[in-house]
């Protein structure tokens, strides 16, 4: 077993660092996680092992100057402090006053500045303050029989010897050091040269001290207690010798130290249990590994009691007062406590690495406030690396340092994994200290301790590399520190259940905070860790970067798409992403790749790419909701005016309102509008526009108010039944219409719009109402800044198409307004109008059947229908009656059917009722269908009237001469064809000129009819109309 001690100073290489302000101590946290790896002895306090250890000590010592030994204490006042050199701690040359060293070499080899406390401050006064009695039995200041030597009573002040420093710093009494002695005095009477680890120290104390040398026989049962539960925790629980379960005399002790617990054990001479005792102990400490004889007792030296003892006895180094300082005497108090070696089974091994835990744990339980304390610890961490290396090691050595290094390291690296949280700009030296020791730590348990590598692997499924270590710390700090600024913020709550604007508002701060985070890594810590990584900074840049981005895709996922909250959040994104990369660029700059590794870690936010994702997404939401309202007003629509002065569809003006809302908020996106969202957008609402429009418009065609074509018949002379039958036709038309005329007795006639019809004027306003909406839509989209210029948009039509943006949509509407006007203009005249029009006009001949009152009833509709359409629809609503009314003047003329024959006499009245028409449309309103418009649209009427004014034979000449032309006969003698039907009169027209003959009340036109195409002779039969 080793008995020296050293420490090579050359292996010191820790960095040193300002000690931390007096604020930054006040602020740090209580250290609560620093535990003694080497667990609790069962019944024992710390402050029971402290008292233990003092009396293995002084029982060492006690041969030692100060202890009672031969030698009389040396004294050496303050200008006797010469020249020390050659004469280390503890040398047997010469040895120099306690408390008077000028320097020391533990301090000197750690790093230990020396207190420089003056030389009174550890002597004793005259009155013998703190003076021990040397004589058990008297309270003089000495005993002749101990060789203690006291100053005289006329010296003031003397140094306190080595033994009252110890007995001070490990806060022992004066009458417990008394009864120490005492026992000491009646143990070795005759043996004087009696070695230490021969004496079972608290078997003696027992067998000695009486309860009537204590206070209270409480006091003596507690004294006695612990005695008693050291003999167990050495000699029982953690023997150096394993023992035998089955052991009598174990079971014994075991019985003594239990009856123990209710009073007191009588340790009087004639006591049986004291005999019991005495024999179980001695022969339990007196046992052999091989079973043979042993020189030296083992009560105390089994682990990992002699280790708890043992470090209590060097925990006696730090001043009590500045308990983050080191004695200056400690090279005399450690030469000492070396004596308890043999007694505790302590080597130089064990010692060093007992001496590095106290120094590590003193600095962390006097609140990390003294660096050169973690740089002690660094420094015999370098002796304990060669220890470690030896190859005939001791199971509970390997145990001990095993236990030690992971306790030191596991707290460590706790408070690196944290350092954000640990350490400030004042208390970042302590950080740089930390890391080499921990790295030291680290290589010790890989290289040295067997399975601690495969273990810890297994535990953490980490590279355990240096540099992955610090990688490591960097992303767990950060990664702390911005989950409590989270925390701190509740930003989780607001992400799952608050307002879209209060997160949005946390996010960027959360982003203001983390660049600020990136600036405080770069500045205060990175510098630090850049000597054991590269690229620190950049790792710290890339964590910031990938927990912020969490953050955004969980705010983003939770959130409707494109609030201009979120627009915000990701623009804040996009900075602190750009700020984040350059910050990893610099940091890259002398790296071999540049730094594409690290930067390849930065998963991009992709902000831009997000926003267009958003944009697309939010037009889809709103162009769906636009199609809901299609599909509502397919649903609901009536057709029946919003109010008296908004005369057209409610659904219309809800659709509108919808546009003009996601064009708004369209623009209030806070970002730049680009061409292609912005043609998704138009495009969508034109397709809603053009839907709704076709809704709009979807009210049948004017064919199904047109009546069908009678087949072609030709006139016969007139029978005396076919002039009854005219005659009854007539009245009962002439009474019908006069019906109609007289009304309710009124004066005027009722109009005779049905509702259908009234509803399609409605129809007609909301396509109207569409056409100046859209118009006006357009005129905002233009003048808007955020627009970007639309050739691109445009460059798809027609150079010759115009530039609105909603041109499709207008164009439809265009077409949608023509059809409505003209199916409305049908229905009004060839439904609503066919009593006075189509259904009675010249019915039985002219005479009982002119326009004039189909005219007055069409008076009374064209007024209701200027009532009821907008003035803008209006001119081509008119126009559209116009056009139906002349229409059924034609097929009154050439479709009439059996109830309608003309001559070439009724020619000038025909003509006259067709001009009284056209006055009606020409002063219907105030100039809402001009002359020429009128005129224009009467030629092809006028040209079929002008035909009723023909001879026969030259209707016969007309017809075959264009009936051949178009059928391509030229011969003479060839059979002329049926000309087909076009349903486009014209004058020119053989099909035309084939209906005046067949209407014709002729000889010459029935011989020719039937002669050239067999037709049937008219039906004569009463028609009801």
């Amino acid at each position: 077993m080793g008995r020296d001690f050293r420490i090579s100073v050359s292996h010191f290489s820790a960095p040193t660092s300002p000690r931390p302000s007096q604020e930054s101590v006040n602020h740090r946290p209580p250290v609560t996680d620093l535990s003694s790896p080497l667990g609790k002895i069962d019944g024992l306090e710390r402050d029971e092992l402290r008292e233990a250890a003092y009396e293995v000590f002084f029982t060492a010592c006690r041969s030692s100057p100060g202890f009672g030994g031969r030698s009389a204490l040396s004294y050496y006042n303050s200008s006797d402090a010469g020249d020390l050199s050659g004469s280390g701690p503890g040398s047997p040359g010469k040895h120099h006053g306690v408390g008077m060293a000028v320097t020391s070499r533990v301090k000197r080899a750690l790093g230990l500045k020396m207190l420089k406390r003056s030389p009174s401050s550890r002597r004793t006064n005259s009155c013998g303050a703190v003076l021990m009695p040397s004589s058990p039995t008297t309270s003089g200041p000495s005993s002749p029989r101990f060789g203690f030597t006291a100053p005289h009573a006329s010296r003031m002040r003397r140094p306190l010897t080595s033994a009252e420093i110890m007995r001070q710093q490990m806060k022992v009494t004066e009458q417990s050091d008394n009864r120490l002695r005492k026992t000491l005095m009646r143990t070795l009477v005759g043996q004087m040269g009696r070695r230490a680890e021969t004496i079972i120290l608290p078997l003696e104390l027992l067998r000695h001290l009486k309860p009537s040398e204590f206070t209270d026989a409480n006091e003596y049962h507690m004294w006695q207690r612990r005695q008693l539960k050291i003999l167990e925790a050495g000699l029982l629980h953690h023997p150096s010798i394993p023992l035998d379960k089955t052991d009598a005399f174990a079971a014994k002790l075991r019985e003594i130290v239990d009856s123990s617990e209710q009073r007191a054990v009588d340790t009087g001479k004639n006591s049986a249990t004291m005999r019991a005792l005495c024999n179980c102990v001695v022969t339990l400490a007196w046992r052999s590994p091989d079973g043979g004889s042993t020189d030296v007792c083992h009560w105390a030296d089994g682990f990992p009691l002699n280790v708890h003892i043992y470090t209590a006895l060097l925990a006696s180094i730090f001043d009590t007062k500045e308990e983050t300082m080191v004695l200056d005497e400690v090279d005399e108090l450690i030469e000492l406590i070396k004596k308890t070696w043999t007694t505790l089974g302590i080597n130089r091994s064990v010692h060093n690495i007992c001496f590095s835990w106290v120094l590590f744990e003193q600095f962390v339980v006097t609140g990390q406030v003294e660096p050169d304390l973690l740089a002690a610890s660094f420094a015999m961490l370098t002796e304990v690396a060669s220890d470690a290396k030896k190859s005939e090691r001791d199971p509970n050595y390997l145990k001990m340092l095993a236990r030690i290094l992971t306790a030191m390291k596991k707290w460590t690296e706790t408070r690196l994994l944290d350092y954000h949280e640990n350490f400030n700009r004042e208390t970042v030296g302590l950080m740089e200290n930390m890391l080499p020791l921990l790295f030291s730590l680290t290589k010790i348990l890989e290289e040295d301790v067997p399975a601690y590598v495969a273990d810890h692997r297994m535990e953490n499924g980490t590279d355990e590399s240096t540099g992955n270590r610090v990688d490591h710390y960097i992303r767990s700090s950060l990664s702390n520190a911005f989950n409590k600024m989270v925390e701190d913020e509740d930003v989780n709550g607001a992400l799952k259940g608050g307002e879209v604007q209060e997160a949005s508002d946390l996010l960027i701060k959360v982003a203001r905070k983390t660049e600020e985070l990136a600036v405080k890594e770069k500045d205060i810590f990175s510098p630090v860790l850049k000597k054991w990584h590269p690229v620190a900074a950049g790792v710290g840049a890339v964590t910031l970067h990938t927990c912020y981005g969490t953050l955004l895709k969980q705010f983003v996922a939770g959130k409707a798409p494109l609030l201009n909250e979120t627009v915000v959040v990701l623009q804040r994104a996009g900075k602190l992403e750009k700020s984040l990369v350059q910050l990893v660029v610099e940091d890259s700059v002398e790296c071999e790749d540049g730094g594409k590794a690290i930067v390849r870690e930065m998963l991009p936010y992709e902000v831009d790419t997000i926003i267009q994702k958003q944009m697309k997404q939010w037009i889809q939401e709103r162009l769906h909701k636009g199609k809901d309202h299609i599909v509502r007003a397919k649903q609901t629509e009536t057709w029946n005016p919003k109010s008296k002065y908004e005369p057209h569809a409610n659904s219309a003006v809800e659709l509108v309102m919808f546009a003009k809302e996601a064009i708004d908020n369209f623009f209030d996106i806070p970002i730049s509008i680009t061409e292609s969202s912005f043609h998704y957008l138009v495009e969508g609402l034109q397709n809603i526009f053009r839907e709704y429009i076709a809704f709009v418009a979807s009210c049948g065609t004017k064919q199904n108010y047109t009546p069908t074509l009678p087949p072609l018949t030709r006139c016969s002379r007139d029978s005396k039944f076919l002039k009854l039958w005219k005659r009854a036709a007539c009245s009962v038309g002439v009474e019908d219409l006069n019906q109609i005329l007289s009304g309710d007795g009124s004066t005027h006639p009722r109009p005779t719009t049905s509702r259908g019809t009234q509803r399609l004027y409605i129809r007609l306003n909301t396509l109207h109402y569409l056409l100046t909406q859209l118009q006006s839509l357009d005129k905002t989209v233009s003048i808007s800044p955020k627009v970007l210029p639309n050739k691109t948009l445009f460059s798809r039509r027609k150079p010759s198409s115009s530039s609105s943006y909603f041109d499709s949509s207008l164009s439809s509407l265009q077409l949608a307004c023509h059809h409505v006007s003209e199916v409305a203009a049908y229905r009004l005249i060839f439904l609503d109008c066919s009593s006075v029009l189509y259904g009675s006009l010249y019915i039985g001949g002219l005479g009982n059947s002119r326009v004039n009152p189909a005219l007055r009833v069409l008076k009374q509709n064209l007024t209701l229908l200027c009532a009821i359409v907008t003035e803008r629809a209006q001119p081509a609503a008119l126009k559209e009656v116009m056009r139906a009314c002349f229409e059924a003047f034609l097929m009154v003329l050439l479709a009439g059917g059996s109830n309608r024959v003309f001559c070439r006499m009724d020619h000038p009245a025909i003509e006259e009722d067709f001009d009284h028409l056209k006055r009606l449309f020409c002063t219907c309103g105030e100039g809402l269908i001009v002359e020429d418009v009128v005129d224009r649209e009467a030629e092809v009427v006028q040209g079929v009237v002008a035909l009723m004014a023909q001879p026969t034979e030259q209707l016969v000449e007309d017809f075959s001469s264009v009936a051949s032309e178009a059928s391509g006969i030229g011969g003479v003698g060839q059979k002329i064809p049926m000309p087909p039907t076009t349903g486009k009169w014209n004058r020119s027209d053989p099909n035309t000129i084939l209906r005046v003959l067949c209407a014709r009340k002729d000889r010459a036109a029935n011989h020719f009819l039937k002669k050239t195409f067999q037709l049937a002779k008219r039906a004569t039969g009463i028609r009801l109309i």
